[in-house]
């Protein structure tokens, strides 16, 4: 193929209206089917032509999006597979890995599916589906029935399927072996850890099955997918295991980075030179730390695990991701909210912007509490006083400037809270009860609206405070706080006042299903105007009235970050 054709590809590509990326067959508008039957719902498959195209020139920016199955080798591979490209005829494809595997293809060997970013393009179309295989992510189907999940969701096993189907082109049950085979054979590529604790980490329930799995997959035990290179690789011990977590580029790091450092919590978070991000983690009562920072030759990110069971791995790393919004998929949310003439050009600006997500649901909900009414330093000075009053010590192994874990529902809730408004105090009392009385208040298993409702029912949690949680936490793409005084600054015309909270509602309706992106945008303009206010501000009144360096400064950073929304 000339370079003439692949221009042609990248043209043809950009004006298709599904995601810009890729023509793919037509799909309901909302996503979700109804009462119909399994046989009258067809999976979404991407265009054979288009996707053919795509792979004969290896372009990364379809990575991720689909998987070629070739039907003479009985192998899958991503897009950008460096082997020679298959006969068309001899070809078919998938748009996730569950679906091919679950046909009866392996994946191949040389450009290990697996690395490939974790982006489908049914996302934004279906809710169900995104909750469901996050949940699946935390084991839900690793020790229960596909019924127990539906009902997890608020649906019926049939409709889970019939989604499942639909979307992914595979059952819940297959979604879940792939992503253990799969999450598996990275651990043995990438790290030199015994066979047992991989099969562990991964959720085989025995080293049997584990064996019997890859030999009936690559036809060879899993020993032999381990290279010889890897002997002076990432060992185990000391400093832990190092994982590459991928992600679709483009990768605003800088953006990340910055929003994780300026809300670092003293003794739990540590930013070292908008290089790295470290924290301490707990999870079932067993201590940890985590080190993330971006990887030099390949767009992923790379991740030190230092946790003393190695079947929390994957979770663990399923948490990384939330943090870092690796699974978004930027080219499509670019494409969609750059149709808004008023993101249009911050989208251009900042085409890799990703929403921060969390560590955990109660830790955000405890620092939303904390930065209500106050600026970000100051919220984020406040929840470091209760991290080291309430918080455990970290074990010194690990240390390096991290010296706690967070405070746990139980240590909030029996803790008394002196020296803060006294509504504050109930209001962190009430969000630690909550969380002891339902340990899936954080989880994804209901809608937006109903997550939304039942955190609104807590008292101290606005519809505010529930929104940034379904944002950060929840990872709801369409999570909107309306109310945000950045949002509303940020969508202020010239010589107009300000709008309202149904104004922005009203006005967001074309963002949908991509609002928390929006907002994202939006925060990031408004923080950038208000910083470049604040100098010229500063400048006028120093030249104006020269003060002394005790004297307080109109318009100084201190007194105008009192009407921003801190974003804990």
């Amino acid at each position: 193929m000339q370079a003439g054709d692949i221009d042609q590809l990248a043209d043809s590509a950009a004006e298709n209206d599904a995601l810009n990326i890729l023509p793919w067959v037509t799909m309901p508008e909302n996503g979700e089917t109804d009462g119909a039957g399994l046989e009258d719902t067809y999976p979404m498959e991407p265009d054979h032509e288009a996707c053919y195209r795509a792979l004969s020139t290896r372009d990364a920016r379809f990575d991720g999006r689909f998987f070629t199955a070739v039907r003479t080798t009985r192998i899958y591979c991503r897009p950008i597979c460096p082997a020679r490209a298959p006969k068309r005829e001899n070809v078919t494809f998938f748009t996730a890995a569950s679906a091919a595997q679950e046909a009866g293809y392996r994946p191949c060997l040389r450009c290990r599916p697996e690395s490939s970013p974790d982006l489908g393009v049914w996302r934004g179309t279906s809710n169900t589906v995104s909750r469901a295989l996050t949940l699946i992510g935390e084991g839900a189907l690793d020790g229960e029935a596909v019924d127990a999940l539906a009902e997890r969701l608020g649906v019926g096993e049939r409709q889970l399927r019939r989604l499942f189907r639909q979307h992914l082109g595979a059952s819940p049950f297959a979604v879940a072996q792939t992503r253990r085979i799969l999450f598996a054979k990275q651990l043995i590529i990438e790290t030199t850890m015994p066979m047992a604790e991989v099969a562990l980490a991964a959720g085989f329930n025995s080293i049997r099955r584990f064996n019997a799995t890859f030999q009936t997959l690559f036809q060879r035990p899993p020993r032999e997918l381990r290279r010889s290179r890897l002997a002076d690789a990432d060992q185990p011990g000391a400093e832990g295991i190092t994982l590459k977590l991928p992600y679709a580029p483009p990768y605003d790091w800088d953006a990340m980075i910055d929003f994780l450092g300026a809300r670092a919590i003293r003794g739990i978070e540590a930013v070292d030179g908008r290089r790295c991000y470290r924290r301490s983690i707990a999870l079932d009562g067993a201590q940890g730390v985590i080190r993330v920072e971006p990887d030099d030759r390949e767009p992923a990110l790379r991740v030190s695990i230092r946790f003393p069971h190695v079947n929390a791995l994957a979770g663990i790393v399923r948490r990384v991701r939330r943090v870092f919004d690796l699974s978004a998929d930027p080219l499509g949310i670019g494409e969609y909210l750059g149709r808004d003439p008023l993101l249009a050009p911050l989208v251009a600006e900042r085409p890799g912007l990703r929403v921060p997500g969390a560590w955990d649901g109660f830790e955000v909900a405890i620092r939303a509490i904390l930065g209500q009414q106050i600026t970000v330093v100051a919220a984020v000075n406040l929840a470091a006083k209760l991290v080291a009053e309430y918080g455990e010590p970290l074990r010194p192994l690990y240390g390096n400037g991290l010296t706690h874990i967070f405070p746990t529902p139980e240590r909030i809730a029996q803790a008394h809270l002196p020296g803060m408004p006294a509504a504050r105090a109930q209001a962190l009392s009430a969000v630690a009860a909550a969380a002891l009385a339902d340990p899936n208040l954080f989880s994804p298993s209901q809608t937006l609206e109903d997550a939304t409702a039942k955190l609104r029912s807590i008292r101290g949690l606005g519809e505010w405070t529930a929104q940034y949680i379904a944002m950060r936490v929840l990872r709801e793409p369409d999570a909107l706080p309306a109310a945000d005084i950045g949002l509303l600054r940020a969508l202020t015309h010239a010589g107009e006042s300000r709008p309202g909270t149904a104004d922005v509602i009203a006005r967001a309706e074309a963002w949908r299903p991509w609002r928390a992106y929006a907002a994202q945008h939006l925060w990031t303009m408004d923080a950038r105007t208000s910083r470049a206010n604040t100098r010229t501000n500063l400048k006028d009144n120093v030249d104006a009235h020269p003060r002394s360096a005790s004297d307080p400064v109109p318009g100084s950073p201190r007194d105008h970050d009192r009407d921003i929304a801190s974003h804990p």
